[in-house]
């Protein structure tokens, strides 16, 4: 086995949004191919957004998934079911280079979030090898779990009432590198399912976006898919932005062909 003395791997949302620039990723919930990440890559997305708390997907389709998207410069993070879920080491060890967290509701919760995926002295992540990060290659550990702790993002979902209003404390937790809103569900935690463009929601977002600047992290926005709404986001901070899902940009393309094909046959 060659032995590398530079450990140089880059994870191109991060690197993205630390030019200044807006990281937009793809939310996978349908696809069970490698071929999603590279169909992304095509579509001008800088990261896939692997759902593992809301789909079936098993942890070795999801590192398949993860290992193409890395050999092709997409981003491969994976939304875990919870700060404490066991499956993120072995998830981030087979080649996920951030994990997402839903229901981050206080800055206990993000710290146990950075403790998952963060080698010793920022968290407690485990120490593997044969990273395919590095395409297995040995890189020592000196280097290596450095340049595994900057290059893995830590994002922590605001979802919750609690969350929001604890959002603040959850910014300033060290290693946490988006607060990304999740307005589906916060919008039914406050009881306006549904409602986006609201004012309640919109000061939410508005108020993250603050928090995250604040505190050096990445503003991130989810679920909100009005292109002037979602725009105007970005141009007041938001630097992380999922598109669609997959099953969205499906349903959307195979709706748009059958109605024409009808309207053309004037049925």
């Amino acid at each position: 086995m060659t032995t590398i003395d530079n450990a140089d791997i880059k994870n191109p949302a991060k690197e993205r949004m630390r030019a200044g620039g807006v990281s937009l990723g793809m939310i996978v919930r349908l696809a069970r191919s490698a071929d999603i990440a590279r169909i992304a890559k095509a579509t001008g997305h800088d990261f896939i957004f692997i759902d593992g708390q809301h789909s079936l997907f098993s942890l070795e389709t999801i590192g398949h998934i993860a290992q193409t998207a890395l050999a092709i410069d997409v981003a491969p993070l994976v939304r875990v079911r919870s700060c404490d879920d066991p499956s993120i080491s072995v998830v981030l060890d087979n080649g996920a280079t951030g994990i997402i967290f839903p229901d981050v509701n206080s800055a206990d919760d993000a710290r146990r979030a950075v403790n998952a995926c963060k080698f010793p002295p920022v968290g407690k992540r485990s120490v593997s090898g044969g990273y395919p990060n590095f395409d297995f290659r040995a890189v020592p550990l000196t280097q290596a779990v450095p340049a595994l702790n900057d290059s893995t993002l830590v994002v922590c979902m605001i979802e919750t009432v609690d969350g929001l209003a604890n959002v603040e404390a959850i910014a300033a937790v060290d290693g946490v590198d988006v607060i990304h809103v999740g307005c589906n569900d916060l919008l039914t935690a406050m009881g306006l399912s549904g409602q986006f463009g609201c004012p309640r929601i919109v000061a939410a977002i508005e108020r993250v976006i603050a928090a995250a600047q604040k505190h050096g992290k990445f503003p991130g926005l989810g679920g909100e898919r009005d292109m002037a709404r979602q725009l105007a986001f970005i141009k007041s901070g938001v630097r992380f932005v999922t598109t669609q899902t997959d099953i969205g940009f499906l349903m959307a393309a195979a709706n748009q062909r059958t109605a024409e094909i009808r309207k053309g046959l004037g049925a």
